[in-house]
């Protein structure tokens, strides 16, 4: 969808250059107390220029989906009735979904530690590594 808010929304990902990949960064984080860590590579935010985002992408689950990763790390299946929920937005240049990072997309198989249950695909974790060998995230 295009960026309706204005230019202060930059991109999340950012391209490694010479000029840039000495300010990479790594760190293990999970995005919840039950989810096991991974390491992460990133620029810290204020160290690189990032672009303003062309356009929001956003990511949806399925009830069915939410509540299945809601058992599976033993939470309450959320009170809503809601066909879909939105999980997060991505905020990019281009106008098509980029590909989840390698650690993502290993992470989703493992629905117990905090993953979706979506078995991984060689071909879409190849698409990822070809992605993010050159991009990193800001944070």
């Amino acid at each position: 969808m295009p960026n309706f808010v204005g230019d202060s929304i930059t991109c999340g990902a950012i391209k490694i250059t010479k000029d840039n990949e000495h300010l990479l960064r790594t760190r293990y984080e999970s995005r919840s107390e039950k989810e096991l860590p991974v390491l992460v590579r990133y620029f810290p935010k204020g160290s690189v220029s990032s672009p303003p985002a062309s356009y929001f992408d956003l990511i949806l689950y399925s009830r069915e989906q939410i509540n299945k990763e809601s058992v599976a790390m033993g939470k309450d299946k959320p009170k809503s009735d809601a066909p879909w929920g939105l999980i997060s937005i991505k905020a990019q240049e281009v106008p098509f979904e980029l590909p989840m990072s390698p650690i993502t997309v290993m992470r989703n198989e493992l629905i117990s530690q905090g993953g979706s249950g979506v078995p991984i695909s060689r071909e879409d974790y190849m698409k990822s590594v070809e992605y993010w060998k050159d991009h990193a995230i800001t944070a």
